[in-house]
């Protein structure tokens, strides 16, 4: 990837980035708010990747910070690239409002997780699946989740070029406590592949939870170097 992609990947995240943090500190008053992500991967060798991705996620469609989340982790690959081990580690700072919705509680929390990816193709179709089990440690509390993630992208441009593409997923996070249920994100979107190294994506999601929901607008970046 030569420098001047670099720099405008950097530039779009710095600008996004500028554009969603907060303006005020008013109180949560929409259930849409924005996601925005990027997403990077270092290839260390033919079987080594350095997992790293930024995430902040904002209340209301612009601005109002609901949570930074920032996640690494050491990858090794086999299976011609189709399959991926990864343990990794994040960081996530959350500002919760209060239930009366008038003020924020910020807590933080680390976590450790542990996560197989497989690849595998269905005509022109692309689909991954992923396991992740986590350990989170907020305070002195720790809880164990477990996560399962499908996703699947579709080309729609014509040619060989293959720029534009259709992207879905459907994640679902299970607790091993009490409230065995915790949440399901649904997500639907389209991307455009700048180059081989880049790419981006802008969809829509609907996370759901036991006794509610919200919709989130998703601006990812996707970058392979």
């Amino acid at each position: 990837m030569t420098t001047q992609r670099i720099l405008q990947v950097v530039g779009f995240t710095i600008l996004s980035i500028g554009l969603m943090m907060p303006h005020s500190s008013q109180a949560q008053d929409s259930n849409l708010g924005n996601w925005l992500i990027y997403i990077g991967n270092k290839q260390l060798n033919a079987k080594w990747n350095l997992h790293h991705e930024v995430q902040l996620r904002n209340y209301n469609a612009i601005g109002d910070l609901e949570q930074l989340l920032l996640r690494t982790g050491i990858g090794y690959s086999f299976d011609d690239n189709k399959k991926n081990m990864l343990l990794g580690y994040g960081f996530i700072q959350s500002e919760n409002y209060s239930d009366d919705n008038t003020y924020k509680l910020p807590t933080s929390e680390h976590r450790i997780f542990q996560q197989y990816i497989f690849k595998q193709s269905i005509g022109k179709i692309s689909l991954q699946h992923r396991f992740r089990f986590e350990q989170r440690f907020a305070g002195s509390d720790f809880k164990l989740r477990l996560r399962y993630f499908t996703g699947a992208t579709l080309p729609i441009s014509n040619g060989n070029n293959n720029k534009f593409y259709l992207s879905a997923y459907n994640e679902i996070f299970l607790n091993s406590e009490k409230e065995f249920f915790d949440r399901n994100r649904l997500y639907g979107g389209i991307g455009y592949n700048y180059s081989k190294t880049i790419r981006f994506e802008l969809g829509y999601m609907n996370q759901f939870f036991e006794t509610s929901s919200r919709d989130q607008i998703n601006i990812i970046s996707f970058v392979s170097f």
